[in-house]
């Protein structure tokens, strides 16, 4: 028998009778502490601390009969800005997150193979709410957002990572991902809707897409919420 107490938020990915409890569990052999831990439903991703009898382990680590575990929620700590690789479900919040100015991958034929490639080669945290993709062996960075709201989502990350201190709002194309250079309104004439070159001064464009960015009315919306973001306290536990 092995008995088991996850904390935290780890615990919304057990059934609600046996959030908060000590498991008992009567495993197969001796197995490692990451395969049993997965089994009972949370993603090693989303796991950090993990110590057995008190000692601190690793996820290969086998368990003997008799052994207590207790685990931790990973931190939201990464180094350098984040970058993020989300699955063909969160298409609203990729985007934004690129309006954040946070370097986003998003495709709507990502496969679940690719999308922990990505993740593992490039060092971006994968964002999916697909815990089967989370589990896979190669993701290190991973979160499952509990909402289903895009933008509920989006406070959910934020607080997570604390991107509310390193957001560079308006820097990207929410569409394509890249980031945005100035243009001039005589550059932009004809891709602009008729009078706002007349109206505006500064643009930015995007080299790839060629899509047009300004300061109108939407932004401002945008901008609200970016000030909103900002604000937010970082996730702990």
């Amino acid at each position: 028998m092995v008995s088991v107490r996850f904390q935290g938020r780890l615990n919304d990915f057990l059934p609600p009778e046996k959030r908060g409890t000590e498991l008992e569990v009567t495993p197969l052999g001796s197995p490692a502490v990451k395969d049993l831990l997965e089994s009972l439903g949370p993603p090693h991703p989303e796991m950090g601390e993990v110590r057995v009898d008190g000692a601190l382990v690793e996820f290969g680590h086998r368990l003997a009969p008799g052994s207590r575990v207790e685990v931790f929620p990973s931190r939201g700590v990464v180094e350098g800005v984040p970058r993020f690789v989300l699955d063909v479900g969160l298409g609203r919040l990729s985007g934004f997150l690129r309006m954040l100015g946070f370097d986003t991958l998003w495709r709507n034929d990502y496969r679940d193979d690719e999308l922990a490639r990505v993740s593992s080669s490039e060092a971006r945290i994968l964002l999916t709410r697909d815990i089967g993709v989370l589990k896979r062996g190669e993701v290190r960075l991973g979160y499952f957002p509990r909402a289903t709201d895009p933008a509920e989502q989006l406070v959910e990350v934020v607080r997570r990572y604390g991107l509310g201190a390193r957001m560079s709002p308006f820097s990207r194309c929410i569409a394509c991902n890249a980031p945005l250079s100035p243009a001039a309104p005589h550059e932009v004439v004809g891709r602009v809707p008729e009078g706002v070159a007349e109206r505006h001064t500064r643009f930015q464009q995007c080299p790839d897409c060629r899509r047009v960015f300004w300061a109108g009315t939407h932004q401002e919306r945008m901008q609200a919420l970016v000030d909103r973001l900002r604000t937010l306290e970082v996730q702990e536990g």
